[in-house]
């Protein structure tokens, strides 16, 4: 009887032994999973410096895979919506750059690290500056409230380069070639529905981006009607929307929310009025210069004959179909209602250059008289002082030009021309290199690149050809042809 005590008491010390051993091993395996757990969230921290290397590397994959805008009178334009806006908020740990598109879809996206991108179809679809304003709003509140930065961390991904194909299929996939090549069959495919806007993430930008619209002194209504325009527009034309009104079946909801909170407002914020004088201009150069022609023809013809802003659209219309007398008879008319106008002394001046009319050169200095700051008044101004013979009072300006737009390809192409005519090789050379990166001509880029590096001279050339090198490495990632240097 002893014996089997004995023995009873021996087992029982084993399992509670064991037990404690157990419990041990357990408490470490958890306490280590734990520690590789937060070690792994310590490590995984999408920052800010994060987002702005993804934003300007995804800045660096549209420019040298879309065609953007340069002229200032509408990159500034749209620069200065985003200005307004960004005033309104918070402050931010990174300044707005905004972007246009050449693309016939009413989008407009924001990226991490502050880069916005606006598509033509949007600017030109809407009706007023409010309604475009709404929409940058509510994409620049993604940004402040960092939706896809932290959908970034909840992914535990690092690699920027599938992350960037994961915001090209997030935000040009519906559509856009960008999204469709690099997303398509990849693993950003799976990332970009990752990276998604969720319900909340979409409710929260409406809120938000509703605040800084009416902060930035914008009638509400802007964002009732943009909303609402667009989804006409899907349903009318089949026309690619934003993933913000495809993706989420809610959105009727969401419009009649945001009706019902414009109706609790004080009437001096709820009926204020819309002043459109710029937003019609800027969609008229757009539409005149960008839209499909036979498109922006029925668009003229439904617009009264008295406004010179339309009679200068019809001009550039008709120029870019080769209809020369019906071009002059549409600046004649519109230099009649507005002799004084900048923009379309501008545009009227562009065009006596390009058909060789000996107007060209006096309508210009008059564009620049009335805004001296006007960089394509300074550009054909230039060129009508170089086609006289004075290149040296032209390169000033086309150098002075290129601080405003440097990644302009005509401005580099005809800069180059220049000082090549007047003997400078290598900055012709240098310049040429450059038209061609900013094209994304690679076969032109690899010739003239070759050329720059036979004429590079003094150390100040050699440190010119470096930084341009540099741009060609940064940009030939996403050039299909590689081999350019």
């Amino acid at each position: 009887m002893r014996i089997r005590r004995v023995a009873f008491t021996l087992c029982t010390v084993r399992v509670r032994l064991a037990a404690k051993l157990l419990l041990a091993s357990l408490a470490f395996t958890l306490a280590t999973a734990f520690w590789c757990a937060t070690a792994q969230a310590a490590l995984f921290n999408f920052g800010i410096k994060d987002e702005q290397e993804l934003g300007r590397e995804f800045e660096v994959l549209i420019r040298s895979r879309m065609p953007l805008i340069e002229d200032p009178e509408i990159k500034l334009y749209v620069q200065d919506i985003v200005g307004k806006l960004a005033a309104s908020m918070p402050p931010q740990p990174f300044p707005f750059q905004s972007h246009v598109l050449i693309y016939h879809s009413m989008n407009a996206f924001a990226v991490p690290g502050g880069n916005v991108f606006v598509q033509t179809g949007l600017i030109t679809e809407l009706d007023h500056e409010s309604e475009l304003a709404a929409v940058l709003a509510h994409e620049l509140a993604h940004v402040t409230q960092r939706h896809v930065a932290m959908n970034i961390e909840r992914s535990q991904t690092l690699a920027i380069g599938s992350m960037i194909g994961a915001l090209a299929g997030l935000f040009l996939g519906g559509g856009g070639q960008i999204g469709s090549a690099l997303a398509t069959g990849s693993i950003a495919a799976g990332q970009a529905a990752m990276l998604s806007y969720s319900r909340s993430d979409e409710t929260e930008a409406d809120q938000l981006g509703m605040q800084y619209l009416i902060k930035a002194g914008y009638p509400p209504s802007g964002m009732v009607g943009s909303f609402k325009k667009i989804r006409a527009k899907q349903w009318a034309t089949g026309i690619v929307v934003p993933p913000y009104l495809s993706t989420h079946p809610d959105v009727g909801r969401r419009v009649s929310e945001m009706e019902a909170r414009l109706q609790t407002m004080p009437p001096a914020i709820r009926n204020r009025k819309n002043d459109d004088a710029r937003f019609r201009r800027v969609k008229t150069l757009i539409i005149a210069r960008h839209d499909d022609a036979d498109l922006a023809a029925r668009r003229f013809a439904k617009a009264p004959a008295g406004d010179a802003v339309i009679q200068m659209g019809k001009g550039i219309l008709a120029a870019r179909r080769n209809r020369v007398p019906e071009a002059d008879a549409a600046f004649n008319q519109a230099l009649a209602l507005a002799p004084g106008d900048a923009l379309i002394l501008r545009e009227a001046g562009r065009f006596y250059y390009t058909t060789g009319d000996k107007r060209a050169a006096q309508t210009l200095r008059k564009a620049l008289d009335c805004d001296p700051r006007d960089v394509m008044a300074q550009f054909f101004y230039a060129r009508t002082l170089d086609a006289s013979g004075n290149k040296r009072d032209a390169q000033d300006y086309y150098a002075q030009v290129l601080q405003t737009v440097p990644e302009d390809s005509e401005v580099h192409y005809v800069y180059g021309r220049s000082l090549g005519e007047s003997g400078r090789h290598f900055p012709a050379y240098l310049h040429l290199t450059y038209s061609a990166v900013y094209e994304n001509n690679t076969r032109k880029a690899k010739a003239m690149i070759k050329q720059a590096r036979a004429t590079a001279r003094t150390p100040e050339d050699k440190a010119a050809l470096e930084r341009l090198e540099g741009v060609i490495k940064e940009r030939s990632t996403y050039w299909p042809d590689k081999d350019v240097l």
